[in-house]
């Protein structure tokens, strides 16, 4: 037995029939709809590596049924921004070389954004607890703080 499901994803509007119930999200996502910035790692929900953001919240896409999303707006990594032009968090973990090899890079930024959107972040322990979800084998998580930190900073003087 399937299922039709219609959802926002990156702005962009998709009617999916015969979605099996028991598919995943990570899965639709890469795999149906062919956006393959959303990692899986350790498929259990403890990595973050596949956060997305559902109705404007960080979801851990492998712990989620793509049925369950039905009628939803999604974001993923490559909803943030474009190569030619990448939003305020992107453009800081390049400039605070805020990834290595990049794996758990789409979570961290989906994570980031929605603590950007939702607190104030007002010092370095704030952030790291709220990537507390999140594993690096890679990095310290010293740059990847130093990213979010300085993109809530230029967000701040933006909005002001």
């Amino acid at each position: 037995m399937s299922a039709k499901i219609s959802v926002i994803v990156n702005g962009e509007k998709y009617d999916v029939p015969g979605v099996e119930p028991r598919l995943l999200l990570s899965d639709f996502l890469r795999d149906t709809l062919g956006l393959t910035g959303t990692h899986v790692g350790c498929e259990h929900g403890v990595c973050g590596a596949c956060t997305v953001l559902v109705n404007g919240d960080s979801v851990r896409s492998c712990l989620m049924f793509a049925i369950q999303v039905d009628g939803s707006e999604i974001t993923t990594v490559e909803g943030l921004g474009t190569p030619e032009e990448l939003n305020v968090l992107q453009a800081q973990f390049r400039e605070h070389h805020g990834l290595q090899c990049g794996f758990c890079t789409p979570g961290m930024l989906m994570t980031g954004e929605d603590l950007l959107r939702k607190y104030p972040l007002a010092t370095d322990e704030d952030i790291r607890e709220g990537l507390s979800g999140n594993l690096c084998r890679c990095t310290g998580y010293q740059n990847i703080v130093a990213a979010i930190r300085s993109a809530a900073t230029k967000r701040s003087e933006k909005a002001s």
